[in-house]
């Protein structure tokens, strides 16, 4: 082979071993490269997940919430628990309704987190709480109009004077039969369906339209605080009267009628949305509220999450229970109150 070939030839193969260690080296370089990547897309996965489940454990609460209270308010705590346990289902909510009264009788020595009520505290209420070192925040809910309400098997009757239930409510009233207040009217015993005293709602028509004055019991009268039985007994009889919050109404308005009352100025009105939000459906259109205990606002991270929502949705819930919803500012205000009591 010429000398020429030769070195041609050894030129060829050192070029060849050159290309190929190249390669080699940018493919041993693009594999690292892409390790490197790989590793880095996996501390920033890992370092992802654990923001993400700080964020979870941060975001998680559980334990129980107790509420009691107001038969009243219970249609809108009823929805706000099972929309709530909806979401967080590691939260315990625990629901009861002995009444105003009663709830008040469990908040004021710390057995419950919330009393639901359709009065305001009163001032032996407040006082037994402090005497507990117990402080009870204040949350409206909605607005209601108790509605006084019959059978629609009931065809005499649409209005009544608030002198006329009176006549018919109070211990020492002239009414025991229809027709001793209009002669045109059946001449059958008025049957008379009431909250228990443990309600609110028997404690605020007391105040507003018996003036707190002894209400009629015994013969023809039946006291419960349930509801849903003052529902069932005067819907059955067409000589039966009762009252109770509109929500209770509007869930069984096929079979009860609502009376319109009339104030004193000859101008009866019944009980609607408009009617209760402006005051015109007067004296019987209220606030609804539910009572926190603070200590465990502040202690208990449930019950605040709780008290949060309940507020964020008591809108939404009264409207779909047939009360009224109060102004959206109203809400918000109370919010704040409630971030600023837990220290939020």
């Amino acid at each position: 082979m010429s000398k020429w070939k030769l070195m041609t030839l050894i030129a060829l193969m050192l070029l060849t071993v050159g290309v190929l260690a190249a390669c080699g080296n940018a493919e041993d370089g693009e594999e690292e490269t892409q390790n490197e990547a790989n590793a880095n897309e996996t501390e920033n996965n890992e370092d992802d997940s654990q923001e993400e489940e700080g964020s979870e454990e941060e975001a998680t609460v559980s334990g129980p919430v107790v509420i009691d209270g107001s038969s009243t308010v219970l249609p809108i705590m009823e929805y706000l628990t099972y929309e709530y346990n909806m979401e967080k289902p590691e939260v315990e909510t625990s629901l009861n309704s002995s009444g105003s009264g009663g709830g008040f009788k469990k908040s004021t020595v710390g057995e419950i987190d919330l009393s639901n009520a359709s009065r305001p505290i009163k001032d032996e209420e407040k006082a037994q709480a402090e005497e507990n070192g117990i402080e009870l925040h204040e949350i409206e809910l909605a607005y209601d109009g108790l509605s006084v309400v019959v059978s629609q098997e009931n065809d005499f009757v649409e209005n009544l004077t608030i002198e006329q239930l009176r006549e018919i409510f109070l211990a020492d009233g002239s009414a025991t039969k229809w027709s001793d207040l209009n002669s045109d009217w059946p001449e059958k015993d008025i049957v008379i369906y009431s909250p228990g005293h443990d309600s609110g709602t028997f404690d605020y028509f007391n105040e507003v339209i018996l003036e707190d004055n002894p209400m009629r019991e015994g013969e023809n009268t039946t006291l419960s605080e349930d509801d849903n039985t003052l529902v069932t007994g005067i819907k059955n009889n067409p000589y039966a009267i009762g009252y109770f919050g509109y929500a209770y109404y509007i869930e069984n308005e096929d079979t009860l009628k609502v009376l319109g009352i009339d104030n004193g100025d000859g101008n009866p009105v019944k009980p609607n949305g408009e009617t209760i939000q402006d005051g015109s459906y007067s004296p019987l259109s209220r606030p609804l509220f539910t009572y926190v205990n603070v200590g465990y606002l502040q202690e208990k991270p449930q019950v605040h999450d709780f008290v949060k929502f309940a507020i964020n949705n008591a809108g939404a819930a009264a409207e779909e229970v047939g009360y009224v919803a109060l102004p959206d500012e109203k809400y918000q205000e109370q919010l704040d109150t409630i971030n600023e009591l837990a220290g939020e």
